[in-house]
């Protein structure tokens, strides 16, 4: 228990960061380039690419390189279900907290 306990605190600690929930939110209807997550969160270099650091080092998201662009793309099926939850709370239409 104490294992999965630490693992979940971990989880949770890299989405109490605002910048990389957004970055997550994001990528969760699909993979995106660094581009396309800067101007859709407007967070800017170098924190993008800081946070997105953090997010590859605790394999929570993959990359893809495609000529001089980089993808990235949600890696984490425990992270998936924890931001699907914090959508329907948050961000759904008609929800009391948007």
């Amino acid at each position: 228990m104490r294992r999965h306990a630490s693992s979940a605190t971990a989880l949770l600690k890299n989405l109490a960061n605002e910048e990389r929930l957004m970055l997550l939110c994001q990528l969760v209807e699909g993979e995106r380039s660094v581009g396309e997550l800067e101007t859709l969160t407007g967070i800017r270099q170098p924190t993008l690419s800081q946070q997105l650091g953090v997010l590859r080092n605790e394999n929570l998201v993959t990359t893809r390189r495609d000529g001089k662009r980089i993808f990235y793309a949600v890696a984490s099926e425990d992270a998936l279900a924890i931001l699907s939850a914090l959508y329907g709370i948050f961000c759904r239409p008609n929800a009391p907290h948007c």
